[in-house]
């Protein structure tokens, strides 16, 4: 509480019963009662029992003094100024014994501590010069011996150890019991009274009432008392909170009584607050409550004790909290109970932003990663039957033989499909690995090869009955076109012995296996070879087995160039006809004919014919002919066989221009119809199936095109003979949307 002394009017110059100076102010007896009641009816302040503590007003703040310096520069000669309190009692009232009526405290008993108040002290005016009731500083109380004044400010101008105030001061106080160490020290720094005794302050009205003769008995303290303020910490507050202005001057000097403490220039005016709720000091500061008490406090280090490093704790670390549980110590609350809607809600928070992001994944993934490749399907019937029944050849009446239509299956056959030996007939595979390791092309002629001298003997043996080139000399160069048509066509076995020898380096033994594992490849089951002639009786086969090699070598354009001749001339000029009678006539391609007395006739021969716009390959054998002359009884039957076979080719429209034959679909569900884009004509004869087939062409299907664009093959038949016919689309193939790459799958 904040307190401001005004100015106020000055006292009346007479006429007033307050006309007494402070002279006149009893001296009470250190330790005396009479002394106490005395002080009691100067200024109401309660005073303890000797040996009691005593609450006294607290040392004014530094800027209380600060502020009241300029009432303190005022004087009592000063006319027309004065000071007045805010609180003024009524003029003419009896003010002494308002201040004298406080009860006293009781010996022993506490009084409640109050708030430090903070006081400002405005400069004030100093009395009239003259009058009956004006009172001089003279008149303020002594102290007893003993007691302590706290905030008494050194004067000057005294003539004893305690000098008086040299001018007028206006001084406001405010208890402040709390404040025993500031107190002590202020105790210490002011003047001392009497012999020791703390003197309790009081202030009275300024003018027109009996105030000043209140003021002027204000009684001494017993020896030994002390307040508040410079006492011990424990001892019992004031009972309630109080506010003392005073106002101080300095005696004249010489006075005893200014020697002593100082006299009051002026009655002064006390203030006084209402009673308020006795505190204790505990409740005076904030306290912080922590959330937690610490299980262990370091105790308090005395001061100057050097620092001590706290102890280190060896407390396990806790198991970490739940999610919720950890939120809510941190948030200061507890986690809410448990409940099945709670815990629905919760894993819905939880789950739900997982589950949102791996859909976003899912989605990122399916968009970016590769698109299937769109494939061809077949939507049309995948065969075609031939009308009529199965056809019947012409075949001899004994040995074997097999016909076929290249990419179309067998025609007939006839006989027993056994191993027997098949002479000459087996230099159609030493033709074939020589051509499969060293391969020629149509109208080349190949590296060449030098006759050996081995060659040249077996060139020789043509004396003996044995099919020979017997004008080779060693050292003589045949290229591979040559020694090939020296092999077909008069059926050479030294140059097929000198091809064996130059295909391995050099070994006919090891060229021999080759001839059979080509035999396994082709799925010759009855087949063995067991030299690149085929003079030897032990070298055997079937027709069948022969077809299928057959069927290889009418793939071979360079080879069929040779075998279709009827004769060839050799590098010496000397020319040799072709024993298969069959070529040149209706299409006949020859390929290989062979005899021997154990034999009998053989013949492996091929044609074709053209059936619409597909050229038709047809391959037959006849073995085991023994009615001589059998190479002559060989190509007969042969002949009779190819010619009936060639007339039993027909064609047949199996699909027409623009229908649908089958669909692309892009793998993500977008199929787009293909259709034909001319009629697909098939060869067969009656009674036979052929298969159809949908193939991209050996290229990729895109994955967007427009109508019309070719996109894959309709095909019938295999190898040369085989029918091929391009596909497109009916309608634009559009590229995948977005939803089509999110849902598909796989």
């Amino acid at each position: 509480m904040r307190s401001e002394v005004l100015p106020a009017a000055a006292a009346p110059a007479a006429g007033s019963d307050a006309a007494q100076t402070a002279d006149a102010a009893p001296k009470s007896a250190p330790g005396s009662a009479d002394q106490a009641d005395a002080a009691l009816a100067a200024n109401g302040a309660p005073k303890s029992a000797p040996g009691s503590a005593e609450p006294d007003a607290a040392p004014a703040p530094a800027s209380a003094r600060s502020e009241a310096s300029p009432a303190s520069s005022a004087t009592a000669d000063e006319p027309g100024a004065g000071s007045e309190a805010v609180v003024d009692p009524p003029a003419g009232a009896d003010s002494g014994t308002a201040a004298g009526g406080a009860p006293k405290s009781a010996p022993g008993s506490a009084e409640p501590e109050v708030d430090p108040v903070r006081s400002e002290v405005l400069p004030a005016a100093s009395a009239p010069a003259a009058g009956p009731d004006a009172v001089t500083a003279g008149d303020a109380p002594k102290s007893a011996p003993g007691s302590a004044e706290p905030d008494a400010a050194p004067v000057t101008g005294g003539t004893s150890d305690e000098p008086g105030v040299d001018r007028k001061t206006a001084v406001f106080k405010a208890l402040r019991p709390e404040a025993k160490a500031d107190s002590r020290t202020a105790a210490d720094a002011a003047p001392k009274s009497a012999t020791g005794s703390a003197e309790p302050e009081a202030s009275a009205p300024a003018a027109g009432s009996d105030a000043a003769q209140a003021a002027g008995s204000a009684p001494k303290s017993a020896p030994g008392s002390a307040e508040s303020d410079a006492g011990p910490a424990d001892e019992p507050g004031v009972d309630r909170k109080t506010a003392v202005l005073k106002a101080l001057d300095s005696a004249p000097a010489g006075s005893e009584d200014g020697a002593a403490t100082g006299g009051v220039d002026q009655p002064t005016a006390m203030l006084k607050l209402p009673p308020q709720p006795a505190e204790l000091p505990a409740e005076r500061t904030s306290k912080f409550v922590p959330l937690r008490a610490d299980e262990v406090r370091a105790p308090a280090q005395p001061a100057g004790s050097p620092v001590v490093e706290a102890e280190r704790t060896r407390q396990q670390p806790m198991p970490p909290l739940p999610p919720l549980d950890l939120l809510a110590e941190l948030t200061n609350k507890p986690a809410p109970p448990e409940t099945p809607t709670r815990t629905v809600v919760r894993r819905v928070k939880i789950w739900t932003p997982l589950l949102v992001l791996a859909l976003i994944i899912f989605a990122v993934v399916q968009a970016v990663r590769p698109l299937p490749t769109p494939s061809l399907k077949l939507t049309a019937n995948s065969a075609y039957t031939f009308e009529g029944d199965k056809p019947a050849l012409p075949w001899p009446g004994e040995g074997q033989g097999f016909m076929a239509a290249t990419g179309l299956g067998t025609v007939d056959s006839f006989g027993e499909q056994k191993a027997v030996p098949i002479g000459s007939v087996a230099k159609a595979m030493t033709a074939y690995v020589v051509l499969k390791d060293k391969p020629l092309k149509k109208g080349a002629q190949g590296p060449s090869i030098t006759v050996d001298a081995k060659a040249e003997e077996d060139g020789g043996l043509d004396a003996q009955g044995e099919s020979t080139l017997n004008t080779v000399k060693e050292g003589d160069k045949l290229t591979q076109h040559d020694a090939l048509a020296a092999l077909m066509i008069p059926s050479a076995n030294n140059i097929a012995r000198l091809l064996a020898r130059w295909d391995t380096g050099g070994s006919e033994e090891e060229f021999v296996k080759k001839m059979n594992d080509t035999a396994a490849e082709l799925g010759m089951k009855n087949t063995k070879y067991t030299d690149p002639s085929g003079l030897d009786a032990t070298t055997v086969s079937s027709a069948e087995d022969q077809v299928k090699l057959g069927q290889e070598l009418v793939e071979i354009e360079a080879l069929m160039d040779i075998t279709k001749l009827p004769e060839w001339t050799d590098p010496s000029g000397k020319t040799w006809r072709n024993y298969n009678t069959l070529v040149p006539y209706d299409g006949a391609l020859g390929i290989k004919t062979g005899s021997t007395t154990k034999a009998g006739g053989n013949l492996l021969f091929a044609a074709h014919k053209m059936v619409g716009d597909t050229d038709q390959l047809i391959v037959g054998a006849i073995l085991g002919q023994h009615q001589a002359p059998i190479i002559d009884t060989v190509n007969a039957a042969s002949k009779e066989v190819m010619r009936a076979t060639q007339d039993e080719l027909d064609g047949a429209t199996i699909v027409k221009k623009g229908q649908v034959v089958g669909e692309v679909d892009n793998g993500l569900g977008t199929k787009v119809p293909l259709v034909a884009v001319e009629d697909v004509k098939a060869v067969g004869w009656s009674g036979l199936t052929v298969k159809l087939e949908l193939t991209d062409g050996a290229k990729s299907v895109p994955q967007s095109a427009a109508a019309g664009t070719h996109i894959g093959t309709l095909t019938v038949g295999e190898g040369k003979s085989q029918v091929e016919v391009a596909v497109a689309l009916q309608s634009d193939l559009a590229e995948a949307s977005f939803l089509d790459k999110l849902t598909r799958v796989g």
